[in-house]
């Protein structure tokens, strides 16, 4: 695809919520932040963008079209309905693993438990990642995987197992931080690393390398 084409591309960002009951929630540690200077980066490169955003407070990039949701499968349709127009997905979203079986419809007050210990059933949340990439064809995907210890091989495996194209190392310490160092794996086995950048310069490398992968794909 040349470069001058206008690309369509689909980004999420920030946590879902699981709500337990009306006023409580499971959720992932995210600032979205990752995800909107992606979305931002695409943009100036004159890029469609679509943002799929949890629950953040961050304003929304000019010149992108942002899609606010709360849960994970509100997030997964949001980008169902975005992705099969599109050429590339940025999935920088940190999407709850599990959700509730059963929310409560009124707030869970410890004064009606006589229990000391409580359970609550969880029932898995769709991968939204693997469900997009399976239907992907020649389009670009990019995953993102926050890791500690053996973060790489764990990487890896998932690159593999979920077909996707590149994947985005981080560990713990990018949470909430304004700078990051990351590792960007290829399926080709390329490795690419990031050394305390800031997110808009990582921002502006991996919507780059989208373009370069892109453009020797066509």
């Amino acid at each position: 695809m040349p470069g001058r084409v206008r690309r369509r591309v689909l980004v999420t960002a920030g946590p879902t919520r699981e709500h337990i009951d009306p006023v409580r929630y499971l959720t992932n540690e995210s600032s979205g932040r990752m995800g909107f200077e992606i979305a931002a980066a695409a943009a100036r490169r004159g890029d469609r963008v679509t943002l799929v955003a949890g629950p953040v407070g961050l304003p929304t990039p000019a010149g992108v079209v942002r899609v606010d949701v709360v849960s994970a499968r509100e997030m997964l349709a949001a980008c169902t309905r975005a992705f099969w127009r599109a050429d590339a997905l940025f999935m920088c979203a940190a999407v709850a693993d599990w959700r509730p079986r059963r929310k409560r419809t009124a707030k869970w007050r410890k004064e009606e438990e006589s229990k000391e210990f409580a359970n609550i059933e969880l029932r898995r949340n769709p991968d939204i990642l693997a469900t997009l990439a399976r239907g992907k064809g020649e389009r670009l995907v990019v995953g993102f995987a926050l890791e500690t210890g053996r973060g790489e091989a764990r990487a890896r495996s998932k690159l593999r197992r979920k077909g996707l194209d590149y994947i985005v190392l981080n560990t713990e310490h990018a949470l909430g931080a304004e700078h990051n160092t990351v590792s960007i794996l290829g399926r080709d086995g390329s490795v690419r690393r990031l050394s305390r950048r800031t997110k808009r310069a990582v921002a502006e490398v991996l919507v780059g390398l989208s373009r370069l992968a892109a453009e020797r794909s066509g």
